[in-house]
């Protein structure tokens, strides 16, 4: 399945400093948590703390399915679609 993940407001950082990347899925990710998995695991480079806490996405950081939030299409339970969108910005900044 391919979709495109996009991180701002910093959280590119965490990912090689690559704001979008168009991902050719293997059919075992299914759902929002398969992808957190795998993003944890195959393109993450730095400070998983910063992206993760445990197996759901750290509070703080905004997750955009086709510019809705997450949490209005079953956050981490959403099953993927081909071509979605999936948008992490991040609103953690130091001051």
């Amino acid at each position: 399945m391919k979709i495109c993940v996009e991180f701002s407001g910093g959280a590119e950082i965490l990912f090689g400093k690559v704001k979008e990347h168009t991902l050719e899925l293997p059919a075992s990710i299914i759902n929002l948590q398969d992808l957190l998995a795998w993003l944890k695991e195959n393109l993450l480079e730095e400070r998983p703390e910063l992206f993760l806490q445990g197996k759901s996405i750290r509070p703080g950081i905004l997750v955009l399915i086709n510019d809705t939030d997450y949490s209005l299409l079953g956050e981490n339970d959403y099953i993927l679609q081909e071509n979605d969108r999936i948008s992490f910005i991040s609103s953690l900044h130091g001051g």
